[in-house]
Parts: C-alpha cells; sequence; structure tokens
C-alpha cells in the first residue's frame, strides 16, 4: 500500500480544499456545519495555521492522509494532554473515494505508534457517530476497543448526537 501520515504542510491548503469540496456532501452528516469558507483553500490555510500553532505548543499533531501522491484526508491527534494523563483525541475523515481499502486502518496504526513512541503516550480516544460503522470497523482493526457512549456528545450536522468511544491503552506502559 502506498499510503502514508505526514505533516501538514500549508502548500497543501489548494488540494486539501478541492478534495474536501468534493467530498463535501459525503462528510456532511459526520461533521460539524461547515460554512462555504472552509472549503476553499484559503479556509484550509487557516484551519492548517491553527492545527501548527497548536502542535508548536504540544497541543496536537496534524497529519496529512497520503496515496499514490495524493492528499486524500486528514488525521489529528488533538488535545494532548502530558502529565499522569498523557492522553490525546484522534479525529480523521478521508476521500470517500479512498473508503474500503484500508488506508485509515493503517493511518491510525501510523498515527497511535507515533503517539504511543514518539509522543510518550498512554491513552488514545475517539469518538463515532452511532451509526458510522465503518469508523467503528476502523478502530476496532486498529485495536481500540468499546468502552462506552456519550449522550448528546457533538454538535454534528446541526444537531447533538450520541457517540461510541473508543481507547486504545499503550500495552507496553504495564498496565
Amino acid at each position: 500500500m502506498s499510503s502514508h501520515l505526514r505533516l501538514i504542510d500549508p502548500r497543501d491548503a489548494p488540494e486539501l480544499a478541492r478534495t474536501l469540496t468534493r467530498n463535501r456532501e459525503f462528510l456532511a452528516p459526520l461533521d460539524p456545519v461547515r460554512g462555504d469558507a472552509f472549503f476553499t483553500p484559503e479556509g484550509q490555510l487557516s484551519v492548517i495555521s491553527s492545527l501548527l500553532a497548536q502542535r508548536s505548543r504540544g497541543e496536537a499533531q496534524p497529519f496529512d492522509i497520503v496515496d499514490e501522491g495524493a492528499v486524500v484526508g486528514r488525521l489529528t491527534l488533538s488535545g494532548i494532554a502530558r502529565g499522569p494523563f498523557r492522553s490525546c483525541d484522534l479525529g480523521y475523515w478521508l476521500s470517500e473515494d479512498r473508503n474500503g481499502r484500508g488506508i485509515m486502518t493503517s493511518a491510525v496504526d501510523e498515527a497511535v505508534d507515533w503517539a504511543f513512541g514518539e509522543a510518550g503516550l498512554h491513552r488514545v480516544q475517539a469518538g463515532t457517530l452511532r451509526h458510522n460503522l465503518a469508523s467503528q470497523r476502523v478502530l476496532r482493526k486498529a485495536g481500540f476497543e468499546q468502552y462506552g457512549i456519550a449522550p448528546s456528545y457533538l454538535e454534528i450536522a446541526g444537531r447533538w448526537q450520541d457517540h461510541v468511544l473508543f481507547q486504545r491503552i499503550d500495552d507496553s506502559s504495564g498496565r
């Protein structure tokens, strides 16, 4: 498989804007409501700049998902907490035409390796909409375990929606 993660890059803003525009209808039921500006190169440059600022403060690690040389998605480890918690949140999206190929499972595995290795974290958590079975399969294949349901967890597609909660614990940390 030729897919991999790389640190997001401001130069990718135009390509990300095109990819998101092509996938706007596909992603709409899974995302917060987004204004038109989000789908422009300038909008993506703003998102990238914000994520890179969070990275510089040690709060996030944002990646582009690259497949066959094209940026086809984004995966972000956010809310990075140090100290005794040593945890983060995992979020991602992938272009519809790349679904079902193992690209996202591979990306999640690669990100978790970074989190447990380079970042020294103990836990990665993720939430999916109850009906997002594809994302739940990705997480299970990547070794995540379901640990709960969060009612009205996030405002997605214009309404507060329940999420299924998953986590992966670093087994090497002596649990």
